[in-house]
């Protein structure tokens, strides 16, 4: 699995605690490090990775800021794009098992790393688990090309 993670200036040190740990669950994390050719804040910072997502170039992407909301709206914008904000194990499992996420927000000033490496493998760990959820899943599909449609 190839997963995108950058952050804003709030989220540099427990992005790179990240990046470390999925590389010990021996998973591709490539760390798109926007900041270093852009001076940027995070609706720039998320929007460039919701977007490389949303093409395929990765599987899934983590976004990490302050407190991880603003990252998970701003990457919601991207069509394709489905991400939340955990700050909990349970959340993050089921991000991906019931709405089928593809990005993980986190925020830094918010849970610690211990946490924040639960969270991560809590949710790579997890896949779509369809049932239920499929239909709700589409649905929220089928609201988001109707919405872009009409732009």
């Amino acid at each position: 699995m190839r997963i995108a993670i950058d952050c804003d200036d709030a989220g540099l040190p427990l992005k790179q605690i990240i990046v470390d740990h999925l590389r010990t669950l021996s998973l591709e994390a490539v760390d798109l490090d926007y900041l270093r050719e852009h001076k940027a804040d995070y609706p720039d910072i998320g929007h460039h990775l919701a977007k490389r997502v949303a093409a395929k170039e990765y599987d899934r992407g983590i976004l990490i800021c302050g407190t991880g909301l603003g990252m998970a709206m701003v990457a919601n914008k991207v069509p394709g794009v489905f991400a939340g904000t955990c700050h909990d194990t349970f959340s993050a499992e089921r991000l991906k098992k019931s709405n089928d996420a593809n990005v993980l927000t986190l925020g830094a000033r918010v849970v610690g790393p211990e946490l924040a490496k639960a969270i991560v493998t809590a949710w790579v760990k997890s896949d779509f688990a369809g049932g239920g959820s499929a239909p709700k899943v589409e649905r929220m599909r089928e609201l988001e090309r109707e919405a872009y449609a009409t732009r």
